[in-house]
């Protein structure tokens, strides 16, 4: 197996923030109508909270003339009827009516905006996470035999829950506080343009802070994500192997190194938060002083006014615009701060996206064939029990090769990493029903051969020929099609018992299915189950033994019915009893079959028509049993005990 690194998924800095916005920002584009609508709504909620605040001063104004009956001018409002001019209270309740009106207005625009946001920020991340899961299947093996499952998972969890955020909360308060610092600015500028500048002198102050702190809070958020993903990658590892951390008393290293990930995420979790949580209350306290700047400013014009009172009005809105504007400004560093931290979510998402896909250059496919007496060979629609390999040429024919199992390596030379070579010149072959079985010790490369058979990874030297055909022409889809593995590591999908036996071929019948369990020898468990075929399985298969899931994993090679196996330990979960049952089985689902048998327990190789002997990549042996036992080589030592396999 490949070591794992952090080549696909690793510790990673964004890199292009405007690209990895506008690529996720791409996936509104569906959404165009309701985000026009969303920001719409966005606009009209901000605008009337602005006019809303403005009307104080009519209102101030108005009521100043009601109670001291002073010389003020009047706001005057094009649907006011003249006459509520001269009626002083009238005016007042005029006014006050716009106030509830705009309100009003406001909070129907709200209701719309969440509504509409809801809907299309979860229909956005569902094709987000579509897309990750689908490209997710076209990956090559390597890029899982690399990375952890947790890393894998912080991309679906914490990573896209971050873009979520931005889009459901972030990029609409964005828009909002945006619409709401130019609008308040206008305002100001139309009321009193002296006031208006000293709040830009005040607001430059401002943002020079949010741009320093907002820079540092960047960098530790994007090292936040990064630390969460480690962490979920070291549990899941964990969670997956506590029976092996307890078998070992493993607890106390298991914990030191999970408090050494976790202090560093702490670590930089609290400097990115520490910068994120600062920023209010230095907006707090900047805006005290902005208020008593702009009171004492504006007192000092109003005092040098010619009407003072009407100046009153002014300064009171001024005084409410200051508390508006921060508040915005504070969100708008806010949402910074879930910017930086969807953007370094979503380069971790896209750069899975951006993986290669495995490339599958074959144009050889499997077919169902009828096979005539003299060896004409012709494709049917329908399944015959006999397959052929379909070879399209340049000049436009089409030849069909019978599928009979001949598997060839010719001196092939593979290795996971460069300069790390795990077969060196392997050469073999296995005639069709032979089996042949691999033996040496682990890390001598017989899961490897299974591996390159699969077409799991390629061979850079030498050639794997398949009844003849550069497995390298054959596509990968039918390739794998003609072959069944039965691993050591079984792996059960939530479902049925029938559901996990058909996962083998989905058009097999139930009867099918079951006869399959009869040749595994698991029917007999099988019908002492809760629920018999139709028990469901979770988490694994947790609720049978190891063997039981292995007789399953059997029968689930055997409804596919191909002409090649590969038993990769297939029998070392399941005690000599239970191994007894399936030789049966075993043998009549071999029959037949090219059979490639990778084990350590040496008595289930011993009837095999070849076995090889591997070490460090290289076959120092091969032969039949009885001929490697009179060689008394390594085999010989292995079989009688003089040396174990490690």
């Amino acid at each position: 197996m490949p070591p794992r690194n952090n080549k696909y998924m690793g510790a990673h800095r964004p890199k292009n923030l405007k690209g990895t916005l506008f690529r996720l920002l791409g996936y509104l584009k569906p959404y165009r109508a309701r985000m026009a609508v969303v920001f719409l709504c966005v606009a009209v909620q901000s605008v009337t909270n602005i006019l809303a605040t403005s009307l104080l001063q009519p209102l101030l104004n108005g009521l100043a003339v009601t109670s001291a009956n002073h010389d003020v001018t009047l706001t005057r409002f094009p649907f006011i009827d003249e006459l509520a001019y001269t009626d002083k209270a009238g005016y007042l309740f005029a006014v006050v009516g716009m106030m509830a009106g705009i309100y009003i207005v406001s909070l129907v625009a709200n209701y719309l905006l969440n509504r509409l946001l809801v809907a299309v920020s979860t229909s956005t991340i569902k094709k987000l996470r579509d897309d990750l899961f689908s490209h997710m299947q076209t990956l090559p093996i390597k890029v899982f035999d690399t990375t952890t499952h947790g890393e894998l998972m912080s991309r679906y969890t914490n990573d896209i829950d971050m873009m979520n955020e931005f889009i459901a909360r972030a990029l609409p308060q964005f828009v909002s506080s945006f619409i709401t610092v130019v609008g308040i600015f206008i305002i100001m500028f139309v009321k009193s343009w002296q006031l208006a500048l000293v709040m830009v002198g005040m607001l430059v102050i401002m943002g020079f802070i949010v741009k320093v702190i907002g820079g540092r809070s960047k960098r530790n958020f994007v090292a936040q994500q990064n630390a969460v993903g480690k962490l979920n990658g070291y549990v899941e590892e964990m969670t997956e192997g506590q029976k092996v951390v307890k078998a070992f008393n493993h607890e106390e290293i298991a914990v030191a190194e999970y408090d050494k990930i976790n202090s560093h995420l702490q670590h930089v979790s609290t400097r990115a938060n520490a910068y994120a949580n600062i920023m209010g209350p230095i907006m707090n306290n900047l805006s005290h002083f902005f208020y008593a700047g702009i009171a004492i400013i504006g007192a000092i014009i109003a005092v040098n006014s010619d009407n003072p009172l009407e100046y009153v009005g002014i300064i009171a809105v001024f005084l409410l615009y200051i508390r508006n504007i921060t508040m915005p400004i504070q969100q708008i560093s806010q949402q910074i701060n879930l910017l930086f931290m969807a953007v370094a979510g979503g380069e971790r998402v896209f750069a899975l996206m951006d993986t290669p896909p495995e490339v599958d250059d074959g144009y050889v496919t499997l077919v169902n064939a009828e096979i005539a007496e003299d060896g004409t060979i012709t494709e049917s629609v329908a399944r015959t029990g006999r397959w052929a390999w379909k070879h399209p040429h340049s000049d436009g024919s089409v030849t069909y090769t019978e599928l009979k199992g001949d598997v060839r390596f010719e001196d092939v030379t593979f290795g996971y990493e460069e300069g790390k070579t795990v077969l060196h010149d392997v050469s073999l072959y296995a005639h069709p029903g032979q089996k042949i079985a691999f033996v040496g010790s682990t890390g001598a490369g017989k899961t490897t051969i299974t591996n390159l058979i699969n077409r799991f990874y390629d061979v850079p030297d030498g050639k794997i020929r398949y009844d003849g055909i550069n497995i390298n022409k054959i596509k990968k889809a039918d390739l794998r099609r003609s072959l069944a593995m039965v691993l050591q590591d079984t792996h059960l999908f939530t479902g049925t018992v029938m559901d996990n036996i058909r996962y083998g071929r989905l058009d097999a019948t139930d009867e099918e299915c079951i006869q399959a369990a009869k040749s595994a020898n698991a029917h007999q468990f099988i019908k002492h189950l809760p629920e018999g075929y139709n028990t469901m399985l979770t988490r694994d298969g947790e609720n049978l033994s190891q063997g039981q899931r292995q007789l399953l994993a059997i029968a689930r090679a055997a409804v596919a019915d191909p002409p090649v196996l590969i038993l990769d330990e297939a029998t070392s979960s399941i005690d000599t009893r239970t191994e007894w049952l399936i030789e049966k089985g075993m043998d009549a689902l071999m029959e037949g079959r090219t059979t490639f048998v990778i084990a350590h327990r040496l008595s289930t190789v011993r009837n095999s028509d070849a076995i090889m002997v591997l070490e460090h990549g290289v076959i120092i042996e091969r032969g039949s049993h009885d001929d490697l036992i009179a060689q008394k080589g390594k085999y010989y030592q292995l079989y009688t005990g003089m040396f174990e396999l490690s």
